[in-house]
């Protein structure tokens, strides 16, 4: 007797057996990524489109599929340039600080974030690492003055020629603005994880904006973002 093969499952999306279809999650999710929005003004901005959304749904929404988006959107992004401006800035989480490394290269791309309840050689080892996985290993680094930095740097990119000068730095310390600026509204985060969730999704979201990703293409330049979510909730 031939046995009968087993069927493969069929591809379920993350949006399954949620109430609300896709393109209002994502649409709840953009909002809150790119605007400096509390959780409930998304809900109040909901409303007025007739939809009853409780704030902490769209909190729900936006820890859930934040990084789901993130990691769809991967093998869209274009390889990071190869001189790297690396620094840390502070945000408060449950009323201690903590610290957010970040990067960016010579173009203005976000090439990573890590939210790290330390700031030590570890938290710079990890970081380095995970940014290195965008598969760019560069040929000048960046950093502030910070005694970790060139023991991290001999230890996994020995090859790239390591500035600590005063000002270079300034490129990355303008762009930590710009997620400050984002983080305002939030009236202090609870959780390292919500830090690490918001901080990638707004270095998505500025890094479509920018143009470092192949999304939303040949779409007006005010909706490009829009455009691009639109693509990544059909894959997710």
């Amino acid at each position: 007797m031939r046995r009968r093969r087993a069927c493969s499952p069929v591809p379920t999306s993350e949006f399954a057996g949620f109430r609300f279809p896709p393109e209002v999650i994502v649409l709840a999710v953009r909002w809150y990524l790119r605007y400096a929005l509390s959780y409930r003004d998304v809900e109040e901005l909901l409303a007025e489109h007739d939809l009853e959304v409780d704030h902490v749904t769209v909190y729900r929404w936006v820890q859930r599929f934040t990084p789901l988006l993130v990691e769809t959107a991967r093998p869209c992004r274009h390889r990071p340039g190869d001189r790297w401006f690396v620094d840390e800035t502070y945000v408060k989480i449950a009323g201690r600080w903590t610290y957010l490394y970040r990067a960016v290269d010579q173009h203005g791309q976000v090439i990573d974030v890590l939210a790290s309840a330390r700031r030590d050689r570890a938290a710079a080892r990890r970081f380095f690492t995970l940014a290195l996985a965008h598969g760019r290993r560069p040929v000048e680094v960046t950093t502030d003055r910070a005694p970790v930095y060139p023991r991290i740097l001999d230890e996994l990119l020995p090859e790239a020629c390591h500035v600590d000068a005063a000002r270079e730095n300034n490129r990355i310390e303008a762009d930590h603005g710009r997620l400050k600026a984002r983080l305002r509204p939030m009236r202090g985060l609870k959780r390292l994880r919500s830090a690490q969730t918001i901080s990638a999704g707004h270095a998505l979201v500025q890094n479509i904006r920018r143009g470092h990703y192949e999304l939303g293409i040949d779409t007006n330049p005010q909706l490009k973002l829009a455009a691009a979510f639109t693509e990544l909730a059909a894959a997710v």
